[in-house]
Parts: structure tokens; C-alpha cells; sequence
């Protein structure tokens, strides 16, 4: 935060003497304001910290004198002087120990130093005192109870971080992040319902703070997840940013000439994570000859990152675009004159959707980071297979659908440590071992219920979990114990390097899905590990990936149509061990050969669509997004969304939409779309 104040019509001294006048006293607040921001904005931090020092030091009578310790801070902050930030910061606070803005400037600078547990404390000061409702007051106190909330969440404190969240979501339900973050943290520690309506928040606020990620590990309907992806956009990027300063690119003519595409693939997972595990081997492959691929990194300073190493020696260019700014970031991609820009983050953590806003390549793609459409105005493509997005389902993505064989890429080349005994990782020898590797976040109440209902019916059997924060593990311990489960039943394995990780989840004798979210990387380290997955499909794209994983491994067959025939078969498994022994024999038969594992065959299908996506571009036939609608479907998916219908057929879903839209068209005309309200006479896809 900085604290601004305009300028009046008053002749403004030279800068040069703005010291000396200062000390004299007869520099004015307002002169010493601007000369101070000039200097700031011109990079001449230091300069504006030493007018600020010696104005304080002759002016501490001033009754704003504690704007003026404000201004100071920042200045020492912007001139690299944190320590000396944080004593000026302390000092305004003496001259007014209510002013929000140095409160919350404080906690940072503390968080920064890594003094977490201050910083936690001088927000949690502000927020104990300032219980009057006056608009700033209510704004700081906001500002700092989700400051507390973030950084709690950060240091694994999440039932603290939820109160506090929670507080700052009361105080201002209309501003979405505290809202948006708390529900998160609800998933993570399983605590249901989701949504826990309270005097201050109903629960339609609650759903509509939820991000499109989140919602995801929610509800299983993809006009919902659609509608919530286009309105995030929305608030994210706002209706219509500033492009005075990009012009549409157009396509450049390369069909035919001999010359390879420019592509990017931007993201801040391009390391040792999921995504960089999916792209590294693909990424290697790639015919250079063919296409020049530049990565653009924009996550957290990595060092000793063995997946990232691979990656830069992959690619023809590298650029970290962490500490670049967004127009800085698309101004770079156009000087590289990129024809094909891959969005590998979507809506998840660390993403720079306003890079893609500028358009800076003429073809913008979604791929392999988010489970979902992106519904923006300038993601012109998405790259999926069939089984998550069979053709008459197009109808929830505003991009072109384009298939590869699988979505999931993986590297083959991956270290896998050698496989440890069960008594190594706390499994019993005899039991019979079901395991869901997945996030907690994505573990419902249905779904707990269901694994419940296979260890009734399977006695002896265990389920082995991934251990969450204990809280969240003696949650669900308890809540097996009120299922009539035994709790030990439970093992929580705890985190584990990657190559230990793979290693030991082929120790399970089954997998089991999670619902409405479903495996994705995960799937795919345990069909590497030979262990069977039982899942079902829904109808997102989150709920559809680990059954497309699933068939590509060449075990189809164990893809359930609902999720009594998935609860039947886990039973039926512990039962027929030798029916799951043929399934275990299948997978490694198959595990080179192979679609999933067929990592040259994705590349080369890769650089197909690429030149397909080129070919169209230099035709003038780049899709444009359909966003028709969304605003009503939204509304109406907030309706189905708050009915808590986990599960139901395509034809009862699209029937529920239909029913809505005919009502709202009865008091209010809709104009027709070609999703689910199409031109009388005519069929939806």
C-alpha cells in the first residue's frame, strides 16, 4: 500500500533543493509528496527515502507526520532497506496507532523476514481494535483478517486460517477471496458440508466466492464449471483491459515454407511438479525441425530442480518471467515473434491469465494445466481427448476442441526408487489394501461414504489415504468410527520424495477413485506402478480425466457407469482375487505398448495440431470464443449447484437446464444459443 495525495496548482521547488527546505521547514506535505513520487517513479528510491528522513526528522510536530513515516517505509522498501522500512513503520504507528495502512504494511514486511508469527500478531492487534464500522476501518480490518488467513494457511495452521478467514468473508461477503480461499480450506480439511451457511453469509454468497478450481472438487456439472470459469475471467481480468498498446496479431504465413513454428508453453509448473512430470519427456521430443519450442516460467525461483534442468536443455529458448510484469511478460513473447501460445496453467496457482488477455501470438491454446474450459474471450483452443470431451459434449468449452490420444502426458524417464516392503510404509502383509492417493480436497462426503460402505463389506480390508494435516486425519478417522469402521482402518501414508512415492503405491491391491474430481497425475503413477484403478466418470472435465487414463492404459473395463456398480466391484475385487490379479497381469502386459505410455506418438500428434491451428490462423479461420449466455446459465447452475444432485445422467442434466431456461424465458426472453436453448426446430450438439 502507498498513500497518495494530489497535487495542488503551487509552484513545486527543484527536487535538488527539496532537502535543504525540508530542513528549514518550509517544504510543504503536499510538495514534499510529489517531489518524493517523482523521484520514485523516475527509480530514484533512495532519493525519496532521504527526503522523507530528513522531513521527519525537522517536521514531527505535523499532525500527518505519521503519512509522512508511511511514505517513508515504502520508499526504504523500494530502495532495497526493509529493516529500515519496518522501524519507520513503527514509528508511524506511535504518531497513530489506528492507521490501517502501516498495520498491514507491517505484517508483510514482518512476513517477509520470515517472522511469521509477528506478523500474524500485528494484524490480529488491528483487527481486535477496530470493531467500529467506518469504511476504511472496515477495509483494513478486512484487508488484515485475510492477510492473517493467507499466511496461516501457508504455515499449515488451517483451522486458525479458516476462522480468520471466515471473519474477513462476514465483513465484506461481496469481495470473493476470502470466500474463495475458506471454501478451499473446508475441502482440504473435509469438513462437511462445503458450504456452511452462517447469520452473515448464505450460501449462494459462499458458491459464487468459490473459485472454478474449486468448484470442480464440488459439483459435477459442466455448464456450471463453465459459467464459473467465463465469470472468474471476468473478475480477473476485468470486461475489457487495456490493448491500445497490443494490436491483434495476425498469423504469419509458415505453411509450406519450410520455416518452424514459434510455440510457448507458459507456466509457473515447468519443475519438479505434476504438470513439469506430464511435459518434461514431451517437451524433449518435440522435432526441433519442425517446431521451436521457448518456455516461459512464471513460478517461485527454483535451485536444484532436476525436472527444470531437463526442461530448459529441452526447449530452444528459456525465459523466467517470475518478477517480469504482465504487459513487460507479453511484450517479451511478441519480441520472440511466438506463433502458438500454450496456457499450461489456467485457473491454478501462479497463474498470468492477463498475459494471454494482451493476445501476444495470434494462436492462444489450453492445455494440460487446468481441468476445464477456459471460457475467456482469447483462449481460441483446447487440446483434450475423447473420452473427456466426446464431440456431443463441445457444448460446456468456448474453445475448439482438438484431440490427442490421451490428455495425460507422462515422463517415461522418471526415477522410480525400489519398491519397499508393506511393513516399510505400516501395511499389514495379509490385508487386503484399497488406496486413493488423491488430495484431500477432493475426498466428499459421498465419496467417503462409499469407501465406507466397501471396508462394511470387506472385512479385514484397509484404505490407505495420503495423509493431510492430522486434524484433517483424525476428522476422518472419526467419521469412519460413526460409519461403524474401526478407525485403524485407516492408514495415512505421509509425503514422500517422488521416486519413494511411485514406489510404493504399487504395494495397494486397488485403487479407488475419487468423485466429482478424479485422478489425474496420480492415475497415471499408479498404472505406472501396476496398481488397478476402479473409477466412474461424470460429466466435467475433472470427472471424466482418470477414466480416459484408465482406457488408455488398456484396462477400459474397469470404468464403473455409476457409482453403485463402483461400490459393488470394489466389494467383488476383494472377493475374486484372481479376477484382480488378471487385471494387475493386463496392465503390465500392455505397459510399454501402450497409448498412455506412447509418449513419441503424442509429440508428433502435438505438432499435427499445431500446424492444423497454423493453417487456420494463416486462412483467417482462428474459432472465436462463444460466450453467449453464460450469465443466465450461471445463474441457473447456482440454482442445480445449492439442490446438491451429486449424480445424474447427461439426460437428466441437460433435461434439469432446459426445464430452468424454459421458465426464465417465460418471464424474460433468452436469446437462443447453441448449447442448450437453440433456435426452435433445431438440436443442441
Amino acid at each position: 500500500m502507498n498513500a497518495n495525495h494530489a497535487h495542488t496548482q503551487n509552484q513545486i521547488p527543484a527536487a535538488s533543493g527539496a532537502v535543504e527546505l525540508a530542513r528549514s521547514q518550509r517544504l510543504s506535505l503536499v510538495d514534499l509528496l510529489h517531489i518524493a513520487e517523482t523521484l520514485g517513479a523516475a527509480g530514484q528510491h533512495a532519493a525519496a527515502a532521504d527526503l522523507y528522513k530528513n522531513w521527519v526528522a525537522f517536521n514531527d510536530s505535523n499532525p500527518a507526520v505519521h503519512l509522512v513515516y508511511f511514505n517513508y517505509a515504502v520508499a526504504l522498501t523500494q530502495a532495497g532497506d526493509r529493516a529500515a522500512a519496518i522501524q519507520a513503520l513503527r514509528t508511524c504507528l506511535k504518531f497513530n496507532p489506528q492507521f490501517g495502512p502501516a498495520h498491514v504494511n507491517l505484517g508483510r514486511a514482518l512476513e517477509d523476514f520470515g517472522q511469521i508469527g509477528a506478523a500474524v500478531e500485528q494484524w490480529r492487534q488491528y483487527a481486535d481494535a477496530t470493531s467500529q464500522i467506518t469504511p476504511d476501518g472496515l477495509n483494513h480490518r478486512h484487508m488484515v483478517l485475510q492477510n492473517i488467513g493467507r499466511v496461516l494457511e501457508g504455515a499449515g495452521k488451517l483451522e486458525e486460517a479458516e476462522t480468520a478467514l471466515l471473519q474477513a468473508f462476514s465483513l465484506q461477503p461481496e469481495h470473493a477471496e476470502a470466500g474463495q480461499h475458506w471454501a478451499s480450506l473446508r475441502q482440504r480439511q473435509c469438513k462437511w458440508p462445503i458450504l456452511a451457511p452462517s447469520a452473515h453469509i448464505p450460501a449462494r454468497k459462499m458458491l459464487d466466492a468459490m473459485s472454478s478450481l474449486t468448484l470442480s472438487c464440488y459439483s459435477d456439472d459442466p455448464m456450471f464449471q463453465l459459467a464459473k470459469a467465463y465469470r472468474y475471467n471476468k473478475t480477473l481480468v476485468g470486461s475489457r483491459p487495456d490493448l491500445s498498446r497490443f494490436p491483434r496479431r495476425t498469423a504469419k504465413a509458415k505453411v509450406g515454407t519450410g520455416k518452424p513454428l514459434r510455440v510457448g508453453y507458459l507456466s509457473s509448473d515447468l519443475r519438479d511438479h505434476a504438470v513439469g512430470f506430464a511435459l518434461c519427456e514431451v517437451l524433449e521430443l518435440h522435432d526441433k525441425s519442425s517446431v521451436e519450442i521457448f518456455g516461459y516460467y512464471c513460478g517461485d525461483v527454483r535451485t536444484s530442480d532436476s525436472t527444470q534442468e531437463r526442461i530448459k536443455n529441452a526447449v530452444h529458448c528459456w525465459r523466467d518471467i517470475h518478477d517480469v510484469d504482465d504487459v513487460a511478460a507479453a511484450t517479451q513473447i511478441i519480441a520472440d515473434e511466438i506463433d502458438i501460445l500454450i496456457d499450461v496453467n489456467g485457473y491454478t496457482k501462479h497463474a498470468r491469465t492477463k498475459i494471454f488477455a494482451y493476445r501476444p501470438a495470434p494462436i492462444i491454446v489450453n492445455f494440460c494445466g487446468y481441468p476445464g474450459s477456459m471460457a475467456s474471450p482469447f483462449h481460441q483452443y483446447l487440446i483434450t481427448d475423447n473420452h473427456i470431451v466426446p464431440p456431443e459434449n463441445e457444448i460446456y468449452y468456448t474453445e475448439k476442441v482438438l484431440r490427442i490420444a490421451c490428455d495425460q502426458p507422462l515422463d517415461r524417464k522418471r526415477t522410480i526408487a525400489p519398491r519397499p516392503t508393506r511393513a516399510e510404509v505400516g501395511l499389514p502383509d495379509d490385508a487386503f489394501v484399497y488406496a486413493s492417493f488423491n488430495g484431500m480436497q477432493k475426498i466428499t462426503a459421498e465419496c467417503f461414504g462409499r469407501w465406507m460402505k466397501i471396508l462394511a463389506a470387506t472385512p479385514g480390508s484397509l484404505l490407505w489415504l495420503l495423509t493431510g494435516d492430522e486434524v484433517a486425519n483424525e476428522r476422518l478417522r472419526q467419521t469412519a468410527e460413526k460409519s461403524g469402521i474401526a478407525p485403524e482402518r485407516l492408514i495415512f501414508a505421509p509425503k514422500a520424495t517422488n521416486p519413494n512415492h511411485l514406489a510404493r503405491i504399487g504395494l495397494a491391491d486397488l485403487f479407488l477413485d475419487t468423485f466429482p474430481y478424479g485422478a489425474h497425475s496420480t492415475a497415471a503413477d499408479a498404472i505406472t506402478s501396476g496398481l488397478p484403478i476402479l473409477t466412474v466418470p461424470g460429466k466435467t472435465f475433472a470427472a471424466r480425466f482418470c477414466a480416459s487414463i484408465v482406457a488408455a492404459a488398456g484396462i477400459p473395463e474397469m470404468i464403473c457407469a455409476t457409482p453403485d456398480e463402483y461400490v459393488a466391484r470394489a466389494i467383488a475385487f476383494e472377493r475374486d482375487r484372481k479376477g484382480l490379479a488378471d487385471v494387475r497381469a493386463s496392465l503390465e502386459r500392455q505397459r510399454e505398448t501402450s497409448v498412455l505410455r506412447d509418449i513419441p506418438a503424442l509429440a508428433r500428434r502435438l505438432e499435427e495440431l499445431f500446424w492444423q491451428m497454423q493453417g487456420e490462423g494463416e486462412r483467417g479461420e482462428i474459432p472465436v470464443p462463444d460466450l453467449t449466455n453464460l450469465d443466465i446459465y450461471y445463474e441457473i447452475g447456482a440454482e442445480i449447484a445449492l439442490e446438491n444432485i451429486e449424480f445424474e445422467n447427461e439426460q437428466a442434466h441437460r433435461q434439469r437446464y432446459i426445464d430452468k431456461l424454459a421458465k426464465w424465458h417465460d418471464y424474460s426472453p433468452i436469446a437462443r444459443d447453441k448449447r442448450l436453448w437453440p433456435e426452435p426446430g433445431s438440436r443442441a450438439k
